[in-house]
């Protein structure tokens, strides 16, 4: 990743306290504790803003928002999975300007993240059983794709 300038540096953390704001005052509840998260906007205009740096969006504003605003508080799951779908899209999204690969690329690592690293960490760390996270997350894995793609034409749109 190459060095970054001050507007950037900025634009970053306005980027991240925007996903701490929108990711605790604008949470849509679905089953269980999973709801449309609107964080994931910010992270998706930040993973096309700077690249991998949007990881740095994902990651620090969901630690701050689950710390500040979560009953559960701070969940390394969902920071590790901030970080897999920032750094992924981040990367794509620096190389391809094509919708297409950007939605492919949203999919992959939003799977990556939800149905790989969050469903095994959670499954190991609370000894939920598989049979019943992977569902909950596939649901989650659907709604933050969603988010995030709603978040590309977003992005579009303003930038």
């Amino acid at each position: 990743m190459k060095k970054l300038e001050t507007k950037q540096i900025t634009g970053i953390a306005l980027l991240t306290a925007l996903y701490c704001v929108l990711s605790a005052m604008m949470k849509i509840p679905f089953i269980g504790a999973i709801s449309l998260d609107l964080g994931y906007i910010a992270l998706t205009i930040g993973c096309i803003m700077f690249g991998p740096w949007g990881a740095f969006i994902g990651a620090v504003g969901c630690g701050i928002e689950s710390i500040l605003f979560s009953p559960y508080g701070f969940s390394i799951s969902w920071f590790v999975a901030n970080l897999i779908v920032g750094l992924g899209c981040g990367y794509v999204f620096t190389h391809t300007k094509d919708t297409w690969k950007r939605i492919l690329a949203i999919i992959v690592f939003v799977g990556i993240a939800m149905l790989g690293a969050k469903t095994i960490i959670e499954c190991n760390l609370y000894g939920i059983p598989f049979e019943v996270k992977i569902v909950k997350n596939l649901v989650a894995f659907g709604i933050d794709s969603i988010t995030m793609v709603i978040g590309l034409f977003i992005g579009k749109r303003i930038l």
